[in-house]
C-alpha cells in the first residue's frame, strides 16, 4: 500500500506581510492535526508564546503537538527527513520562508527531496494589502515570486478601500496566473486550503473545539468574516472507470481557481488491479497507483477545493471522463499520460 505522505507548504512574503500571523493561526486552528514548522527567518518570530530566536538546529515543541525548529535554508533536507520520520506523526510540515528568501528555491528543494515520505503542498504567497504598492517599488522582485505561487493570500484586506482592495486584487490576478487569490484579515484563512485537518478522537466534526473558545470572538484574530466564504468544495463521484486520456485533459485544463484535488480514480481495465490516489495543489500533480481494498466498491472519489469554481462545470466535465461501455474502452497507450506523473521508486528504471 502507498506509504501516507506528508504534504510540505512553503509560507513566503515580504517583512510585514503577516505570514508570521497566518502560521500563528493556522497553529491555533490546528485542534488535532500534527503541524511540523521550519522557520528560515532571522531575528526574533513569535510563534505563540514561544520566540525562536536563534535557535538555528533545535526542535521545540509547541505544546499542541506541533513541532518547530529554526534552519538555514542549507538545512533543508535533514530536518525534513528529521519532521517526517514516523515518531514525529505529523499531518503536515509548514516552512515560513525568510521575508528575503527566494521562494522558487525552497520550492525546488522540496521538489527535489528524496524523502519518500515527503510530498510538495503548495506555495502560498502572502501579501500586504495596505502596502502591495510600496512592496513592489522597494522588492521588484515581487513580480518574480507572484508567477510561481499556487495560492495568493492578500492580507489586511480589512486596510484598504474596496477601490484599493479590487485594484490590488486585478494587479496580483495579472501577475499570479491561474494561482487562486483569496483575501485575508490578520491572517485569518481556513487550513483546510492548505492541508486536510485531522479531527481528534472523540471529537465530531463541526463541534466546537478547545481552541474555538480561546481564540473565538476576542481580540486581533476574531473572525470579522467567516474564512469558509473565500473558497468552495466540491465533492465529484463517479461508478463507471475513468478514460485516462480524458482525465488528464480535464486536470491539465483545471480551471482558474482551483486549488487542490484529492481523492481516488478508478480506471478500470486500463489497470484493473489497482486505484490511484490523485494528489493536486496548483500547478503540482501526481498519481499514486495501490491495490483495491479487498471487498471495496470501485467508485472514482475527488474532492476539488478552489475560489470561484463552476461546482455544476466541474461535475459534467468529469461525467464527460466516464467510460461508456465496452464500446469506449481506452486505448493500450491511454494510461502512459497519468504515469508520467507517477512517483518512480528507485529500483525503477528510467524509460527516459
Amino acid at each position: 500500500m502507498t506509504t501516507q505522505q506528508i504534504p510540505v507548504v512553503v509560507l513566503a512574503g515580504f517583512l510585514g506581510a503577516g505570514k508570521t500571523t497566518l502560521l500563528n493561526h493556522v497553529l491555533r486552528s490546528a485542534r488535532g492535526t500534527r503541524i511540523g514548522v521550519m522557520v528560515n527567518d532571522f531575528g526574533d518570530i513569535g510563534i505563540d508564546a514561544m520566540t525562536v530566536a536563534g535557535q538555528v538546529g533545535s526542535t521545540v515543541s509547541l505544546g499542541n503537538g506541533c513541532l518547530c525548529c529554526a534552519v538555514d535554508a542549507s538545512e533543508l533536507d535533514e530536518y525534513l527527513e528529521i519532521l517526517a520520520r514516523p515518531a514525529s506523526r505529523l499531518d503536515v510540515i509548514v516552512i515560513e520562508a525568510s521575508g528575503l528568501a527566494e521562494p522558487q528555491e525552497l520550492v525546488r528543494m522540496v521538489l527535489a527531496s528524496e524523502n519518500e515520505r515527503i510530498v510538495y503542498g503548495g506555495l502560498v504567497q502572502v501579501v500586504d494589502a495596505a502596502e502591495f504598492s510600496a512592496t513592489r517599488q522597494r522588492h521588484p522582485e515581487t513580480d518574480r515570486h507572484l508567477p510561481i505561487a499556487d495560492l495568493v493570500v492578500v492580507n489586511k484586506a480589512d486596510r484598504v478601500s474596496e477601490d484599493e482592495l479590487r485594484n490590488v486584487h486585478e494587479t496580483v490576478r495579472g501577475l499570479a496566473g491561474k494561482a487562486v487569490v483569496v483575501d485575508a484579515r490578520h491572517g485569518r484563512i481556513d487550513p483546510e486550503l492548505l492541508f486536510d485537518r485531522v479531527v481528534p478522537e472523540g471529537e465530531i466534526e463541526g463541534q466546537m473545539s478547545i481552541e474555538d473558545i480561546l481564540y473565538g470572538e476576542d481580540g486581533e484574530d476574531a473572525p470579522h468574516a467567516h474564512p469558509h466564504a473565500e473558497y468552495e468544495t466540491v465533492s465529484l463521484a463517479a461508478a463507471a472507470p475513468l478514460d485516462p486520456r480524458r482525465l488528464m485533459a480535464f486536470l491539465d485544463s483545471r480551471p482558474e481557481g482551483l486549488y487542490r484535488i484529492k481523492g481516488f480514480v478508478d480506471f478500470g481495465a486500463a489497470d484493473p488491479a489497482n486505484r490511484y490516489t490523485v494528489h493536486a495543489v496548483g500547478r503540482f500533480l501526481r498519481f499514486y497507483p495501490e491495490p483495491w481494498p479487498e471487498g471495496e466498491e470501485r467508485l472514482t472519489q475527488l474532492v476539488l477545493i478552489g475560489s470561484g469554481v463552476d461546482a455544476a462545470g466541474l461535475r459534467k466535465e468529469l461525467a464527460s471522463c466516464e467510460l461508456n461501455g465496452s464500446q469506449d474502452a481506452p486505448d493500450e497507450h491511454g494510461m502512459w499520460g497519468v504515469l508520467r506523473y507517477v512517483q518512480r521508486t528507485e529500483e525503477e528504471p528510467d524509460e527516459s
